[in-house]
């Protein structure tokens, strides 16, 4: 358990268990902090470093819980089996008990009626692994940001992103009817657009739509 779910706590959790178990090759989260920000891309430290360990990832759309349904029906679960104890380490000891139980004793319908632990299988993918840099198309011209998260264009310095201080970040030219626009991207993550007619608006970005809360999944 983590009293504070900042970036830096939640990074050092998956660094352990990525020793543990090795890299997956997606990880899908909600659009809350740390996995995610209303920033450009969404995108956070925490989301940044997963994408330069080659890891992609996946986010559910805002208010559409069951999108990522089997989570979710594991915290009901969860809180239905648990109850809540006097202190954080009587609680570990709790939920430590019941994932025990979770994963290697009760059968899931989903896998045949087998407990998890009969079917796992550890990542080939091991870590740690050289971090790599996401720009990969070479016709894109390629700009490293500041450590603020600026990045020079057109003698102007845009602000992108302080989750991507002092990374790679491409700029993709799209010409039409005689105008340029530009597609910024970090990997195949879409942060926004540059309008080099219109540049005190900054990065142009756009903001997903958010729809009706989902049910809590019984």
């Amino acid at each position: 358990m983590l009293e504070e779910l900042d970036g830096d706590a939640v990074q050092s959790v998956f660094d352990s268990a990525f020793q543990e178990f090795g890299l997956p090759d997606a990880i899908r989260s909600d659009n809350g902090p740390p996995f995610a920000s209303t920033g450009a891309g969404r995108l956070t430290a925490l989301s940044v470093w997963w994408m330069r360990l080659g890891i992609r990832v996946e986010r559910i759309e805002p208010g559409k819980a069951q999108q990522n349904g089997r989570h979710e029906r594991m915290h009901l679960t969860l809180k239905t089996e648990t109850e809540p104890q006097a202190d954080l380490d009587a609680q570990q000891r709790t939920f430590d008990l019941w994932r025990r139980v979770f994963n290697e004793e009760r059968p899931h319908e989903a896998l045949r009626n087998k407990p998890p632990a009969t079917v796992y299988e550890p990542s080939r993918r091991k870590y740690p692994r050289k971090l790599v840099d996401q720009p990969t198309e070479p016709w894109s011209d390629v700009v490293r940001a500041d450590d603020r998260g600026f990045i020079r264009f057109r003698r102007n310095k845009v602000f992108i992103s302080s989750a991507l201080r002092l990374e790679l970040i491409e700029l993709e030219a799209h010409h039409r009817e005689g105008k340029s626009i530009y597609v910024v991207k970090f990997g195949p993550a879409t942060l926004g657009r540059l309008d080099p007619d219109r540049l005190t608006r900054g990065l142009i970005v756009s903001r997903p739509r958010r729809t009706s809360s989902a049910r809590s999944l019984g």
